[in-house]
């Protein structure tokens, strides 16, 4: 799909291996998601294995680090060791570690995400939106007993992000619970910058070249 002259971005997460790095770009994968320690959810791999795909993807393929940590210098460290070229920040940050993040790196893109729970999402991603280079909005819940932090394949309020991208100065990505069937729907309703999954283009915990390819097809041709 076309959006204002410009294609829909496609970004396939809990990549955990070069082949799948592989099969997601042959697909139209426009980004990649390397899933650092997590409190909870699907994914999980050895920042090493991180740096590898990382410096098997060819540019201009995102490539990005979901990270848990809260403190600026641990996300810095973990992106040197990692080498990516995006940093998706799963939890909230105070406003200072944002500029000590753009003054250690100035060429790693930022991306917030904001879990939708309800209508203070708007207000925390605009209050964000300014520190970043762009937003995705999941389905995680960071207060629960085990925090969520994203890969909960739930679906959220789809009008609450739509006023998020609509009000934000910001690309948007939209995440949770999408797959071949209701990403035409989502598209149409939040017009998203792009849209971002796991679980709904895998079989039994693998990339599945099928459901990728339905998926591609189903999102740009929305």
């Amino acid at each position: 799909m076309v959006q204002g002259g410009r294609r829909l971005r496609i970004k396939i997460c809990c990549i955990s291996s070069t082949d799948e790095a592989r099969l997601a770009v042959e697909c139209g994968a426009d980004a990649l998601g390397l899933v650092s320690h997590m409190p909870s959810g699907p994914g999980i791999i050895d920042e090493a294995l991180i740096a590898e795909i990382a410096t098997l993807v060819p540019p201009p393929i995102g490539t990005f680090l979901l990270t848990s940590q809260q403190d600026a210098d641990a996300i810095i460290a973990q992106q040197r060791v990692c080498r990516v070229n995006t940093l998706q920040i799963c939890d909230s940050l105070k406003a200072s570690a944002y500029t000590r993040l753009r003054s250690a790196m100035p060429g790693v893109a930022l991306v917030q995400v904001i879990h939708v729970r309800g209508e203070s999402a708007i207000a925390e991603a605009l209050g964000v939106a300014p520190s970043v280079d762009a937003m995705l909005l999941d389905s995680g819940n960071p207060e629960a007993a085990v925090r969520e932090l994203g890969g909960t394949g739930r679906v959220h309020d789809w009008e609450i992000s739509r006023k998020i991208v609509e009000a934000a100065a910001v690309p948007v990505f939209l995440a949770g619970g999408l797959n071949a069937k209701n990403v035409g729907g989502a598209v149409t309703r939040v017009s998203p910058f792009g849209v971002d999954l796991c679980s709904g283009v895998r079989t039994g915990g693998k990339l599945d070249a099928e459901k990728l390819k339905a998926f591609v097809a189903a999102a740009l041709g929305a």
